[in-house]
C-alpha cells in the first residue's frame, strides 16, 4: 500500500480511509487498490479506489463512478461514500447488478490541508478534458476512458446554497434521476428552491448548465453515461451532509434501477 503524506496536516486521509481499508480486508466483495501516484515534494500522494461488486442480478452489470473530493474543502462527500461504501457491505442486495467503483478522495492535497484547490494552486473542477497537466486530473480521466462507466455520481458541498441542489447537464435521464435524490436529501437537509443558484438559472434545485472542465465522461464516449452532481449546504452541520449525499446515492442506483428493468420491456 503506497504510504500517503501526513505531514501537519489539517485533516488526515488516513482517518478518512481506514474503514474502507478495513473493509477491504474483511469484505470478499470491495477491493481497495490506487488509481495512480504522484510526487508533491518529497511526499508521494495516491488517489485511491474502491471496487464493491453487487450480487448478480437479471441484467449485465452496471458500471458505475463515484466521486468525491474534488474540492479539498468539501469533506461531506468523502464521509459519504465512505459511509455508503460500509452501509452496503451490510445489505449488498441494495447494489446487485451494480459494479461500483468509488474515489472518496480526489484532491488528497486539498483534503489534507481544507482547501478547495490542489497543492498547486488549481480548481481541479475546471481542468478535465482540457489538456490539464495536473496528476490528479490525468489519473481520473485515465480511469474515464478505461472503465467507460455506464453512470457517473459526483458529491459536492456548496457554501453559498440554502439547501441541496443539482446539476442534470440538460438531460432528461439526469433529471429523472436527480429529482428524487432531491426529495431524498431533502429529508436531511431543505432543497434550494432559488431561481438562481451558483450563477445560473435553477428550478426546484435542478440546474441545467454546467461549468467548463467539470468531471465527466471522456468527450467521445458514446453512447453518453448518465452524469448527476448532488450539492450539499457546506455551512450545514457535517453529519446532516453526510445523511443527505448517502440518501441521495441510494435514491439514484434505485431509480436507474428501474430505467433499467423498463428498458428491457421497450
Amino acid at each position: 500500500m503506497v504510504q500517503l503524506a501526513t505531514t501537519s496536516p489539517v485533516r488526515d486521509l488516513h482517518d478518512l480511509l481506514d474503514p474502507l481499508l478495513e473493509l477491504a480486508e474483511q469484505s470478499h466483495d470491495v477491493i481497495g487498490s490506487m488509481a495512480g501516484t504522484f510526487r508533491v515534494g518529497s511526499a508521494r500522494y495516491g488517489i485511491p479506489r474502491f471496487v464493491f461488486v453487487g450480487p448478480p442480478a437479471a441484467h449485465e452489470p452496471i458500471r458505475l463512478g463515484l466521486f468525491a473530493g474534488i474540492h479539498g474543502d468539501e469533506p461531506a462527500g468523502c464521509e459519504a461514500l465512505v459511509r455508503f461504501l460500509c452501509d452496503l457491505a451490510e445489505s449488498p442486495e441494495d447494489v446487485a447488478g451494480y459494479d461500483l467503483i468509488v474515489y472518496p478522495i480526489c484532491n488528497p492535497t486539498g483534503y489534507e490541508d481544507n482547501t478547495r484547490h490542489n497543492f498547486s494552486g488549481r480548481d481541479l473542477n475546471r481542468e478535465f478534458w482540457r489538456g490539464s497537466l495536473q496528476p490528479e486530473v490525468r489519473i481520473l480521466e485515465r480511469e474515464l476512458r478505461a472503465h467507460r462507466f455506464d453512470g457517473l455520481i459526483t458529491l459536492h458541498a456548496d457554501d453559498t446554497c440554502d439547501g441541496v441542489y443539482g446539476y442534470t447537464h440538460g438531460r432528461v435521464l439526469n433529471e429523472a434521476l436527480l429529482r428524487p435524490a432531491l426529495d431524498a436529501g431533502a429529508r436531511h437537509l431543505p432543497r434550494d428552491t432559488r431561481p438562481h443558484i451558483d450563477g445560473f438559472t435553477a428550478a426546484e434545485g435542478m440546474i441545467c448548465e454546467c461549468f467548463q472542465g467539470v468531471l465527466a465522461a471522456p468527450p467521445e464516449q458514446a453512447p453518453r453515461p448518465f452524469d448527476v452532481i448532488f450539492e450539499t449546504p457546506a455551512l450545514a452541520p457535517l453529519p446532516l451532509q453526510v445523511e443527505a449525499s448517502v440518501a441521495a446515492l441510494h435514491s439514484i442506483l434505485a431509480q436507474y434501477r428501474q430505467f433499467i428493468a423498463y428498458g428491457q420491456y421497450l
